[in-house]
């Protein structure tokens, strides 16, 4: 293969550690915290979990033996499950560094194609020249990845059957919440059948935090990887966007960012960006918004701007923004429910007309008022298949022009009534499958070698259940934290399909929190400003505030915290 001049560059890169992994991988050792549970269901997870309930948080120190497997040929399985993400490369070369590190005999092996390559057995076995030649890239490809879910009791058989087959140690899975509630199963059930013969040692089981989107994380998670990356090439992207605005001053501009539930994404782009309407889905929700509010949102920048002489602007749009409100939400579930129920009967139907009289038919009466009132071309989306896990396909849903539509017939009503002189011309973009493969940023780069060489410690050290954690990630590496949370003490029961599940909790936007605190003291001036931010390409060479820089949501959830442990006499005197 042609490698391009930068390609060949960053296979060079030596992704930097946290301290405790500068050393020999014998002196690794876990440190067991109390015991960890979920704030909320926890007697009917402890139902579904008894063997992997309850365990201990787990931070890595410099000190004895690493435990039990210290220094034993391992082989170990790879999973990548859902969306690619910025730098799932690069968690695979620090698992494959960490094994060969301990023991140069240990084999991995990459299961092709997700979960279902590991209940298929398809696979590789990945060997130092593969690993090298995807260091520090972007992509899943080196073994593919998909949504399959092991779910029914042939698969988990069959996962079992494969792990045996390949005389498997431990399971490494990468991927969501979604993905990662499949991971505590899977441990659970590998668990299970080691309970049942005496003197045998379930298969590890561990999950690594992957998601662009940035709702799997929590006070150990500080961030999944690929967030950092992904948002830095949409604010590049919408950087450029808006320069070219006002160049030509004469359109808006209405992107939708990738971002399924949370609304991270968009957040964060606002801060590198500083549009001047950002939609933020927490919100809609949290205050009943309805979609006409929504409008008067945008409407009320795009008449203010236009009454400065500047009928040009830029709109941030959550994926998951229509999800978010209140009667559109209902909806969603009521359709949910209907499809579940008549799966075979909605089916069998051919046409849009039909597929919408059934549908129409089983909506309470409010919910089909909403759904007659969405331009066709929703009311099709809304209808169309759901995502292995049950969930609208949100990015085939074209939320941002819907948006434009009804932005659109409220200025006409404007216009007509003598309030609205402008004129409004406009533009849609859908930011997404671009920032899932790109070159990891150095942030991404070292965060995910980070983590897969911490999935390695905890498989090393027998721990099974546990998601990898990589902590006090604003500060320089050397500085960073490695360690592991139980699975199961990151979940609750939610409807799903028809039918209650455990899942790994969303972490959404907090509309309490110093994040969101710090874009609305900014909104009404950006509302109406043309004072863009443009932060151009990620860099990779440079000073290291430059090229190792966090995002701004790291930040100021580091200067949250910092606020919050402080002592109340100096908030006082703030």
């Amino acid at each position: 293969m042609d490698s391009s001049p930068l390609q060949n560059a960053r296979y060079a890169y030596r992704p930097k550690l946290p301290a405790v992994f500068r050393g020999p991988v014998d002196r690794i050792s876990p440190v067991l915290d109390a015991p960890a549970e979920p704030a909320i269901d926890r007697e009917r997870l402890r139902s579904i979990f008894p063997l992997t309930y309850g365990k201990p948080g787990v931070t890595f120190t410099a000190g004895e033996a690493a435990g039990r497997r210290e220094g034993k040929r391992l082989s170990v399985g790879v999973v990548l499950s859902g969306g690619p993400a910025p730098g799932g490369h690069n968690v695979i070369a620090g698992l494959f560094d960490g094994l060969k590190a301990g023991n140069p005999q240990s084999q991995l092996f990459g299961f092709r194609g997700g979960p279902g390559g590991l209940v298929q057995d398809k696979y590789l076995e990945i060997d130092a020249a593969l690993v090298d030649g995807h260091r520090n890239t972007g992509g899943f490809d080196l073994i593919g990845s998909g949504r399959t879910k092991i779910e029914t009791p042939e698969q988990f058989q069959a996962a079992l059957s494969t792990a045996r087959r390949h005389k498997l140690d431990a399971v490494v899975i990468v991927g969501g919440d979604d993905s990662n509630t499949n991971a505590a199963l899977l441990a659970e059930y590998f668990a299970a059948v080691a309970a049942k013969e005496p003197g045998s040692a379930p298969i590890t089981v561990v999950g690594v935090p992957k998601t662009i989107d940035g709702d799997l994380k929590n006070d150990s998670i500080e961030a999944s990887f690929g967030f950092d990356t992904a948002t830095k090439l949409y604010s590049e992207l919408i950087g450029n966007v808006e320069r070219d605005a006002a160049s030509s001053r004469k359109y808006w501009h209405f992107i939708k960012l990738m971002g399924r539930s949370a609304s991270h994404i968009a957040l964060e782009c606002a801060f590198q960006c500083r549009p001047n309407v950002t939609l933020v889905s927490e919100e809609v929700e949290a205050r009943a918004l309805s979609l006409r509010d929504i409008i008067e949102q945008v409407v009320r920048s795009v008449v203010g701007r236009s009454q400065k002489g500047e009928d040009f602007g830029v709109v941030l749009i959550p994926e998951g923004l229509i999800e978010f409100v209140p009667e559109v939400k209902l909806l969603i579930e009521e359709i949910n429910d209907i499809l579940v129920t008549g799966e075979h009967e909605f089916k069998a139907l051919t046409s849009f007309v039909d597929h919408k009289a059934y549908i129409i038919e089983r909506l309470t009466e409010p919910s089909a008022r909403v759904y007659e009132s969405l331009p066709r071309g929703i009311q099709e989306q809304l209808l169309w298949d759901r995502d292995p896990h049950g969930n609208v396909q949100v990015s085939r849903i074209e939320t941002e022009k819907l948006i434009v539509d009804m932005v659109k017939a409220r200025l006409a009503d404007l216009a007509d009534a003598d309030a609205y002189r402008g004129k409004f011309d406009y533009q849609t973009h859908f930011f997404g499958y671009e920032g899932r493969c790109g070159f990891p940023s150095n942030f991404d780069a070292d965060y995910c070698y980070s983590l897969g060489y911490t999935a390695y410690a905890l498989i090393a050290s027998g721990l099974t259940g546990y998601v990898a954690s990589v902590r006090n990630l604003a500060e320089p590496a050397e500085r960073w934290e490695a360690g592991g949370v139980p699975l199961v003490s990151m979940m609750n029961m939610e409807r799903r399909q028809g039918a209650d599940k455990p899942v790994i909790r969303k972490a959404l936007v907090e509309l309490d929190g110093p994040v969101f605190a710090q874009f609305a003291s900014h909104r009404e001036e950006w509302a109406l400003s043309s004072d863009y931010r443009f932060p151009g390409p990620i860099q990779y060479f440079g000073p290291s505030e430059i090229v190792d820089r966090p995002t701004a949501i790291l930040l100021l959830e580091r200067a949250g915290r910092k606020a919050h442990s402080a002592p109340s006499a100096a908030i006082g005197r703030r």
